[in-house]
């Protein structure tokens, strides 16, 4: 019968915190490994590194997860060490290994060896020593005697078979991995004590918190009155300040309300009311009077206006307040949307590429100033004549400008992006019909400004035919797919973090694929959000990457005239557009086509599958009977030879 223990000596509970600190530690090592693997080739103009520099010197050296995985690991080795080291209580008897013997040695040999070990053994024959007791002695002594004995004598010997101890049967033990003075009487109250704080009071705290806490928040990520505040404040005809304003009321929730620096706040406020003027009374209007708002509001300003800010617990807000943004944008433009609304998406949209720049929305020449060095008022004044980017850098060439080393390294990896092509296909189907399913599908690449274009190879015929058939292929095993975004190959490039100097964080450049109707002011299908948008590369078989998006057709026929919109997130007026016509017409009053040779036929009656038609009710060939077609040919024969017989005779 077996007996249970409990684990006084701890061995058998080490076994178990390790495999259970292993499945802890082993994976989220891994994952924080992969995370700090895992940056990106961003712009290389000196601001963006500089920037870059500032990120990493505002990080903790060591976050919380690090000093949880560093004491997770050192108590894991220091468990290893200590099972490691620890002394085996349940070690095999071997009577050879106790005599210095191999396995399978004659009886007589074993004698004469135990002799040898006697002599040499034997407690009258040993001295004690200070490293050695008669104890030790005597009990190396029996050991060898047991061992020879359960070596020679029967009894001892069939102990030694049947049960592997030459002392006979030994009780099962069965370890339990629970140290001793848990369950001692003495310690009950404790014991319980611990149980009660952690399963009746911290555990369901925890939980309560978690359940308050979730019941507070969207499924976005943001507080429920900032997403109710949202939905009753934005209009369908709301201006580029009216969203702002919209935006600025999420602050009450989202940033709690401290009275610290206020002085600072005043004079911020004052440099933006100079500079912004009406327009910030209106965006004030809008997101109303409470202090977490104003204070959000004028830090936003500051951000947008490029405003210095001394305070160092200002700057800390200022940070949170901006890497908010994404999450309270991505909210707001869900409820823009929900109602179709086309202006007031865009404008969210577009909200995120100046904040990320920091730009305060306005004229569209502003957007040189995006550019690395260039201040606001030097965006309208340093290049009047410049249309693009591409203008503005050669008037700093021109000008012998040091900035334009640093301009034209941030263009070189500018996220402009440019429509290849725009198709509605339909799976299977030449046109489109009410009510189906079509996608709307778009070829997209980037094309940073340059001053060296590449020109493009002219292919033969048979080449260019071959690079047709290829896309061509590549388009309709796309189609059919069920991804939304085409694979990418190893060939293309992809852009890295952008060009975004006043950004507190690394940042990926994403865009979003918008059709809307410009006439009746409605978004037509709700946007898609694509990353990696590869550059082009001249002369390659396809530098550029497909995006779909699957809709339902309206179901009355006519032609609808849209526009398909890509919108950065990242860079100002770098927006592509292009308009698009959908047809939808009527199958019913297309011509009909002739049945093709390849249509499968009838079957014939006297068949097999013929006969299971049949049974089933559907059409099959009746057989024409070829023995009466014989006899009317014969008698038609005969007719005609009695006729030429009469004939001659005449």
């Amino acid at each position: 019968m077996a007996q249970y223990h409990y684990d006084e000596a701890g061995n058998m509970a080490a076994y178990f915190l390790i495999t259970f600190l292993a499945l802890v530690l082993v994976p989220t090592t891994l994952m924080s490994l992969k995370s700090a693997k895992k940056t990106l080739s961003g712009c290389q103009c000196q601001p963006c590194i500089e920037q870059r520099q500032r990120i990493r010197a505002s990080k903790a050296t060591f976050s919380k997860k690090t000093y949880f995985l560093i004491a997770g690991w050192s108590l894991l080795g220091y468990i290893g060490y200590k099972v490691a080291h620890a002394e085996v209580d349940n070690k095999l008897y071997d009577p050879f290994e106790i005599l210095g013997i191999s396995v399978g040695t004659a009886e007589k040999e074993i004698k004469s060896h135990y002799k040898k070990l006697s002599k040499l053994y034997h407690p009258d024959k040993v001295k004690a020593t200070a490293n050695i007791t008669i104890e030790a002695i005597q009990n190396r002594f029996v050991e060898i005697t047991k061992a020879y004995k359960s070596l020679t004598d029967e009894t001892i010997r069939e102990n030694l078979e049947k049960y592997g101890n030459p002392d006979g049967r030994i009780d099962v033990s069965m370890g339990i991995a629970i140290p001793k003075w848990i369950v001692e009487g003495k310690n009950n109250i404790w014991v319980l004590g611990f149980y009660g704080i952690v399963f009746g009071g911290a555990l369901p705290a925890l939980v309560g918190r978690w359940w308050f806490g979730s019941r507070q928040k969207t499924k976005d990520g943001i507080h429920a009155l900032s997403a109710a505040a949202f939905f009753k404040t934005l209009k369908e005809d709301s201006t580029f300040e009216e969203v702002l304003g919209t935006f600025g009321k999420a602050f009450r929730w989202e940033l709690p309300s401290q009275k610290s620096a206020l002085p600072e706040l005043d004079t911020l406020e004052k440099q933006i009311e100079e500079s912004a003027g009406l327009k910030w009374n209106e965006v004030r209007k809008v997101s109303g009077n409470d202090a977490s708002r104003r204070k959000g509001l004028i830090l936003l300003y500051a951000h947008l206006l490029r405003l210095d800010i001394q305070s160092p617990a200002l700057q800390a807000d200022q940070r949170q307040i901006l890497l908010q943004t994404p999450l309270l944008l991505s909210a707001l433009l869900n409820i823009a949307t929900s109602r179709n609304w086309l202006s007031p998406s865009v404008a969210v949209m577009r909200l995120h590429a100046y904040i990320t720049q920091a730009l305060l929305p306005g004229p569209e020449r502003m957007r040189f100033a995006q550019l690395p060095r260039i201040k606001l008022d030097e965006a309208t004044t340093l290049a009047p004549k410049a249309r693009d980017l591409r203008d503005f850098e050669q008037a700093l060439i021109e000008k012998h400008d040091s900035r334009m080393l640093d301009v034209r390294t941030a263009l070189s990896k500018w996220g402009r992006a440019e429509i290849v092509d725009v198709a509605f296909k339909v799976i299977g189907e030449r046109i489109v019909t009410p009510s189906s399913i079509v996608f709307l599908v778009v070829k997209l690449r980037l094309s940073p400004p340059s001053f060296n274009p590449v020109e493009e190879k002219e292919f033969d015929v048979d080449e260019t035919k071959r690079r047709i058939r290829l896309n061509d292929e590549k388009d309709e095993e796309f189609l059919v797919g069920k991804k939304e975004t085409e694979d990418l190959t190893s060939e293309e490039r992809l852009p890295g973090s952008v060009h975004a100097p006043y950004w507190p964080s690394e940042r990926k450049p994403s865009w979003w694929i918008v059709l809307g109707d410009d006439k009746s002011n409605r978004v037509v299908v709700p946007p898609m959000k694509i990353t990696d948008i590869p550059f082009g590369q001249p002369n390659h078989e396809r530098d550029y990457r497909s995006y779909k998006i699957q809709f339902q057709a309206p179901q009355s026929v006519g032609v609808f005239t849209w526009k398909v919109q890509v919108i950065s997130d990242s860079f100002v007026h770098e927006d592509a557009s292009h308009d698009i016509t959908l047809k939808i017409e009527d199958a019913s009053t297309l011509p009909t086509e002739d049945p093709s040779e390849d249509e499968i036929s009838d079957p014939d009656e006297d068949t097999i599958a013929g006969q299971m038609a049949a049974m089933r009710g559907g059409p099959v060939k009746k057989k024409v009977d070829e023995e009466s077609d014989d006899e009317s040919s014969t008698d038609d024969g005969e007719e005609d030879n009695d006729s030429s017989s009469d004939s001659d005779s005449d």
